[in-house]
């Protein structure tokens, strides 16, 4: 029985989620984080679990001194820390190698400790897709699919950084697996490869501006956004059941060794995400700029086999995006604490 586990990434978007999910298992977590000053507010914010909730510093996981420590006493590993930048120079030094390091890093660490016998690692729909595929005909992918992007495509300075950050998913996660296969250690690998993640923040945010990306850009269509953007696949996942695919990706026994496309049957659009607004909230309607978007249903992404396997429900998504907007409103009116908010 898992007790007492490792969360990487423990202060992100997805990792405090993790996190809370673990803990309302009974489960103790120890989250590696670059801010202790994001971990104390995660404690303060979660009185009811003093004592259970602890947090160790990882500046860098390329040089991740304090990792194997880190590591030493739980009995599993959830590892979503990754780097993430569109802002990049160069794209080997900044994203590829930063990602793969940081996995070889996590699984050495977890090497060192026999206790461990299950590594979740949160990879990307980025490493499944292929944006070359078009249909029709009409294909599904699924958990057995790779991005054919290639390395030398994406260090090429000339690759754009959204592509590179692609190769950057689809390349750590390759190590991963290498890394299982070539040191066979005492754990088993799980890998879910999740596509736009949307839905209420539980860590700490200090204001509205500072939300993670896929919320920031909700929010943005809520104060007008003009024109809305136009989603680049139509597939995405509330971060809650996200949360449970990785916490029940840990516990199961048999999943050993899958990779998952966690993915809403439901699809996607932002011209849906601003009716949605317009219509849960007056005070905005007047701001949301509301049009009709294509929603692109010439493929298709098997989130089912995760949901079946993982034994969890989908949000809709007029939840997902009604939660969200609910507490960004009063988040920018200061009026709640937001890490320790769990809709």
């Amino acid at each position: 029985m898992a007790d007492f586990i490792l969360v990487t990434g423990a202060t992100g978007f997805i990792g405090a989620h993790i996190v809370d999910v673990l803990l309302a298992r009974g489960m103790r977590v120890r989250g590696a984080t670059r801010s202790l000053e994001k971990g104390d507010a995660m404690i303060k914010a979660r009185p009811q679990y003093a004592g259970r909730l602890e947090f160790v510093q990882i500046d860098d996981f390329e040089r991740p001194g304090g990792l194997i420590e880190a590591a030493q006493g739980v009995d599993g590993v959830i590892h979503t820390a990754s780097p993430f930048t569109y802002n990049t120079t160069n794209n080997e030094r900044e994203l590829i190698l930063p990602a793969i390091n940081g996995v070889r890093a996590v699984l050495d660490a977890a090497s060192k400790n026999p206790k461990i016998r299950r590594v979740v690692i949160t990879s990307s729909f980025a490493s499944v897709l292929d944006a070359n595929r078009k249909g029709p005909p009409y294909f599904t992918y699924t958990g057995a699919d790779w991005n054919p992007l290639t390395y030398e495509e994406s260090v090429d300075p000339a690759t754009d950084a959204i592509i590179a950050y692609r190769g950057s998913k689809k390349f750590a996660e390759l190590e991963a697996w290498k890394y299982v296969e070539e040191h066979s250690p005492t754990f088993d690998l799980v890998a879910l490869c999740p596509p736009m993640t949307f839905g209420p923040v539980v860590h700490p945010v200090t204001h509205v501006d500072k939300l993670n990306e896929s919320n920031a850009m909700l929010w943005k269509i809520a104060n007008g956004e003009n024109p809305l953007p136009v989603a680049r696949v139509p597939f995405w996942i509330d971060v809650r059941d996200l949360a449970i695919a990785h916490v029940e990706s840990l516990l199961r026994e048999e999943v050993g060794g899958k990779r998952y496309v966690p993915a809403s049957p439901q699809r996607f659009s932002y011209g849906l995400a601003a009716k949605i607004i317009a219509q849960e909230f007056p005070d905005l309607r007047t701001k949301v700029t509301q049009e009709d978007q294509v929603v692109d249903e010439s493929c298709g992404l098997d989130g089912q086999t995760a949901a079946k396997e993982l034994g969890y429900q989908y949000h809709p998504f007029s939840d997902t995006v009604k939660d969200l907007v609910s507490q960004s409103v009063s988040l920018s009116e200061g009026s709640i604490s937001r890490c320790s908010i769990s809709i």
